[in-house]
């Protein structure tokens, strides 16, 4: 008489490897959440420059509103962060541009919160309140 066996995962062997992946989950997982946001921060400084340049290449024709596509981060598809034009006034050198997170998008509660540039080139974060803003610096960081 011949015996079949049979081969399959022990319950011991499931729990290491089950043991295994979570331990790994539990590093990924913000890791990979700090890089999506890290990516969506480097998206909306470079999309504040392309409106700074056009927004200065039309400064003739008295600009204050963005066209299609220059009006939200990333360019194309779904937008996570807005962008407009605001008035001029002594402060920011004859414009500034803002990028607020869409409030049901990802980066909504973004400590970074709006990110705005003006013509001098200075730029800055205003956050959501009750919320601490990171250093410019951190936020602004596209390298």
């Amino acid at each position: 008489m011949r015996r079949t066996y049979t081969s399959a995962f022990t319950l011991l062997e499931l729990m290491i490897a089950l043991a295994i992946a979570a331990t790994l989950a539990t590093f990924a997982v913000p890791s990979y959440r700090s890089h999506v946001a890290r990516t969506h921060r480097i998206d909306v400084a470079s999309a504040l420059y392309r409106a700074a340049q056009f927004v200065e290449g039309a400064a003739s024709d008295g600009v204050s509103t963005l066209p299609p596509g220059l009006d939200q981060a990333p360019q194309f598809g779904t937008a996570i962060y807005r962008l407009h034009v605001l008035p001029a006034d002594d402060a920011n050198g004859g414009y500034a541009i803002e990028a607020a997170p869409e409030q049901s998008g990802p980066m909504a509660d973004d400590p970074c919160g709006t990110f705005a540039l003006d013509a001098t080139g200075q730029r800055s974060n205003r956050s959501v309140a009750g919320r601490e803003t990171p250093a410019s610096s951190e936020c602004w960081n596209t390298t």
